[in-house]
């Protein structure tokens, strides 16, 4: 497998992003929705016994045939979180970036059950397309977090992980750190879901997440925008 950073509130009326929210047929989410974020959710009451290792054996086709993208949220507990986005989970990240917040944060923000995270580019030019741009200010349920730049080539760490869930297509736990001591940091904790991948222009594109038992309204969208 190839190496491959507060501020305002954030304003959501921004036309490009408001076209790429999908509408509901109702506002009132099922109780039996969010099965799956649900699970990553209880991150804070994981322990090393739990390690979910038999996910993380020789890798296997993805368990969802479709051509649906591949979204992989990681990070160490006192860490910073990391955003991977995959057009296959056998392939190396076509977008992997390190996002300006701590993944004790991220698990606080779930507590509403909907999360809604926003990059935006800033860039003047549109030589490149979007995910191919470096420079992304943040934000979180509308709250600007800070700035992060794209990863031209994986850490040790990210292709570490990269590489033992190759054969996960959803899931959500503890993995096996590269070293066996403990980590000043804490354990390291992924979420992966499937997305769909909703194109709003060539400045505008979205990420709402499937969630595996068929529940109406995404409760984690990814959106990526452009400004003029």
């Amino acid at each position: 497998m190839p190496s491959v950073h507060s501020g305002p509130c954030y304003q959501m009326e921004n036309p490009a992003l408001l076209s790429l929210l999908r509408p509901t047929s109702n506002e009132k989410r099922s109780k039996s929705s969010g099965g799956f974020f649900r699970m990553f959710k209880l991150f804070p009451l994981l322990t090393s016994g739990c390690k979910m290792v038999a996910l993380l054996g020789r890798p296997r086709r993805p368990q969802i045939g479709d051509s649906a993208t591949t979204g992989t949220i990681f990070g160490y507990r006192k860490g910073r979180v990391s955003l991977a986005i995959q057009d296959d989970p056998h392939c190396v990240p076509m977008f992997i970036i390190e996002l300006p917040m701590l993944t004790s944060l991220l698990h606080k923000e779930m507590a509403s059950d909907i999360i809604r995270i926003a990059l935006e580019s800033e860039t003047k030019t549109h030589k490149k397309k979007l995910m191919e741009e470096f420079v992304w200010a943040v934000y979180c349920n509308g709250r600007k977090i800070g700035y992060s730049i794209r990863r031209k080539q994986m850490s040790d760490e990210e292709l570490h992980v990269m590489q033992l869930l190759r054969g996960v297509s959803m899931g959500a736990g503890v993995l096996p750190c590269q070293s066996d001591k403990d980590t000043a940091d804490g354990e390291l904790t992924y979420m992966r879901a499937r997305f769909e991948r909703v194109v709003g222009s060539k400045d505008s594109e979205a990420l709402h997440m499937i969630n595996p038992d068929g529940a109406g309204g995404p409760e984690l969208s990814i959106f990526f925008v452009r400004v003029h």
